[in-house]
């Protein structure tokens, strides 16, 4: 009998602890048969499933072109082949082919026909792209830490100003540049990942929205989303597309974190204070408290240090491992459920406010055009 399990509620020493013939799968959407998996790989004793792409090919609601998704996808199977995993495969719905060869399983998917997200009717609202990533988070948080709580803000979002914005389903992959120091950590690669997400842009746009919000959980997403922002501009001028540093970065959020934070600066870096908490509110079955390892110990100039809103006028990228030893940047013991409730309530009332600038731009700024 065939043993699943979810790899991005494992934490990177337990996927470095893996036999590396273990057979690891990306699949594109839900529903495929277990049975069928389990016999298409040889009934090995285990499978591990990561994530999957909610949107991206023909059939899933949001298609963009098979040869943008087929580079993404690649990118990511090869991260873990760099992982040492010799077994690792996209599993596709039958009759698509994104060109990755043997690296594909393909099996029909007992799956309802997606609708298309979003909806039509959601026109004129602002449409939140939630990406998250999967990730190591030191010792005791799960690789979907960024992923969980991105969808947490964008569904909050949502929820908040129904008329406002809808939010699709949070996308569990991002960049890493740091990948190769912890196990389990993946990179869709930037170029890949900008030109996936200009790609979603495009074929929204085609459809006649022309409100968008690129909202990030992994930092490492950031300043490629910046760039999508920019190039979309020009692509779509008849839009305004957004994004922003994370959550929690702006005045309010900034000061929501002053007032409850119980660590110094470097405290909430990556895997510190602040994710923890918020996953101790939202999953606490997923964090493992009895083995955090605080590690504030970064190499802090006045003009680059590290935490939560990245700090002083420099930028850098300097290998992990001169800073952690875990994985960790921060204090991860010092997280309560309580904070984590109070910022995520903050963060999602950052967002409702980005969310209804975005409408007042895009309706001083046609106003304006339509004057001429």
């Amino acid at each position: 009998m065939t043993r699943f399990f979810e790899f991005d509620t494992l934490t990177w020493p337990a996927v470095a602890a893996l036999p590396r013939h273990t057979p690891l799968v990306i699949p594109l959407g839900n529903g495929y048969p277990p049975d069928k998996l389990a016999d298409a790989l040889g009934r090995p004793a285990q499978i591990g499933l990561l994530p999957p792409l909610p949107f991206g090919w023909r059939g899933s609601g949001l298609a963009v072109p098979e040869a943008v998704l087929g580079r993404l996808v690649s990118n990511l199977l090869d991260s873990l082949r760099d992982d040492g995993f010799s077994r690792v495969f996209a599993l596709t719905p039958a009759g698509l082919d994104i060109g990755l060869g043997v690296e594909r399983i393909a099996l029909p998917a007992h799956a309802a026909p997606a609708a298309s997200l979003p909806a039509d009717s959601d026109r004129g609202k602002a449409i939140l792209l939630p990406i998250g990533h999967t990730e190591q988070h030191g010792y005791h948080l799960p690789l979907s830490t960024d992923t969980l709580i991105i969808n947490a803000i964008s569904r909050g979002v949502a929820a908040a100003a129904p008329e406002q914005a809808v939010t699709l389903p949070a996308f569990p992959y991002g960049v890493s540049t740091h990948r190769a120091c912890f196990a389990g950590t993946l990179n869709a690669g930037g170029r890949a990942f900008e030109d996936f997400w200009l790609a979603v842009l495009d074929v929204l746009a085609a459809r006649g929205f022309d409100r968008f919000y690129l909202l990030s959980g992994h930092g490492g997403n950031c300043s490629f989303l910046t760039n999508v922002a920019k190039y979309a501009g020009e692509r779509q001028p008849q839009a305004f597309t957004a994004t922003a540093w994370l959550y929690l970065s702006g005045p309010a959020g900034i000061e929501a974190l002053e007032k409850y934070r119980r660590s110094k600066i470097g405290g909430m870096g990556h895997a510190g204070e602040l994710e923890t908490a918020l996953l101790l509110h939202l999953h606490p079955e997923l964090v493992q408290m009895a083995k955090v390892v605080d590690e504030t110990d970064f190499v802090a100039t006045p003009s680059y240090y590290m935490d939560w809103v990245e700090g002083g006028a420099l930028v850098a990228n300097p290998p992990w491992t001169d800073d952690t030893a875990t994985g960790a940047y921060g204090a991860g013991s010092l997280a309560t459920a309580e904070n984590g409730r109070l910022w995520l309530a903050a963060a999602i009332a950052e967002k409702v406010g980005h969310v209804a600038e975005i409408h007042e731009q895009q309706r001083r700024r046609q106003a304006r055009r339509q004057r001429g």
